[in-house]
């Protein structure tokens, strides 16, 4: 198997009578991030849990990089960094100390170890405070120290529990822009998030599970053309105001565009064919209209109706 994976087989959990999650299918492989979404008490967590071995499933296995999680521990969790309910670091210590203990326990080479742990501060923009006490950060540098930890051993697999829960938007953004540059090493990120607009702005993927059972997993255009029509819906931001005959005359009538609908006075919601060629024509014509254009990007508020038309079948 070549790149990094992370697969599920039949895997389930019990609490007594209740079902946390039904037989879960699932497989991912890539250096890609898969947004993994569901409200709360869906199964999430137990999901990430019995794929790092923290509970133990009732039935079914969990895989990564092709290794049983259950069957061949240690192998399998040597390929994945973690970020789970993690306790936080201890405010004496530095982050070069704490990533010294988190290193010497994931087995990484006392000789390579100084290499390793500024490669991690630096892909989390912290080497500046390296020998700094954590006990004096915000909690966004200090989540920046614990994502720091999951890659000091240079896994090809990240699990990540919700990273930016409880960050301000600085430190969301932060956060966001971290586990973006994570597929440029070449990782699979796997992470749970319940802010849509997240998993919009990160994600290439998404998995929806409610009840503990999975809905659907695909990519994002993909999702959200399947739910509206085999349309897929971006959102168009200009500089200035939008005249009435450019919203109902000229962006409509672009090759490819099948809805325009009007958000605000400078942005609008095109409903595209999901293709990546047919969209680049669009934001092309849309250039062309000389509109000032500033942004043109898979719609957060899309998701969010996907989301809402799922969840709420299961009222």
């Amino acid at each position: 198997m070549s790149g990094p994976s992370l697969a599920t087989s039949g895997l389930g959990k019990n609490f007594g009578a209740f079902v946390a999650v039904q037989g879960l299918d699932l497989k991912i492989e890539g250096a890609k991030c898969v947004g993994f979404l569901g409200p709360n008490g869906a199964g999430k967590t137990t999901t990430l849990k019995m794929l790092t071995d923290m509970i133990f499933p009732s039935r079914g296995e969990a895989f990564i990089n092709g290794l049983s999680v259950r069957q061949d521990r240690k192998r399998a969790l040597s390929h994945a960094g973690v970020l789970i309910e993690s306790p936080e670091i201890y405010p004496s210590l530095s982050p070069t100390e704490a990533l010294e203990m988190v290193a010497e326990l994931r087995g990484v080479p006392r000789g390579e170890q100084p290499r390793r742990i500024r490669t991690a501060l630096e892909e989390v923009k912290m080497s500046e405070w390296a020998h700094q006490k954590v006990g004096r950060f915000s909690k966004g540098m200090k989540q920046r120290i614990q994502i720091a930890s999951t890659l000091v051993h240079d896994p090809e697999v990240l699990i990540l529990d919700e990273p930016s829960t409880g960050l301000d938007p600085r430190g969301m953004a932060e956060v966001r822009a971290i586990v973006r540059e994570q597929r440029k090493h070449g990782r699979l990120i796997f992470m749970s998030s319940h802010i849509l607009s997240e998993v919009t702005e990160v994600c290439d993927e998404v998995a929806l599970i409610d009840r503990g059972k999975l809905l659907f997993y695909d990519t994002l255009t993909n999702v959200t053309a399947r739910f509206n029509g085999g349309n897929a819906q971006v959102d168009a931001v200009f500089a200035r105001p939008l005249d009435p005959s450019v919203v109902n005359q000229a962006i409509p009538h672009l090759p490819g565009v099948k809805a325009v609908e009007l958000l605000d006075p400078k942005r609008v919601r095109l409903a595209v064919p999901p293709g990546p060629e047919d969209q680049a024509q669009i934001l092309e014509g849309l250039v062309a209209l000389k509109l000032g254009l500033v942004s043109f990007k898979e719609s957060a508020g899309a998701l969010e109706d996907v989301y809402m038309q799922q969840i709420s079948r299961g009222d």
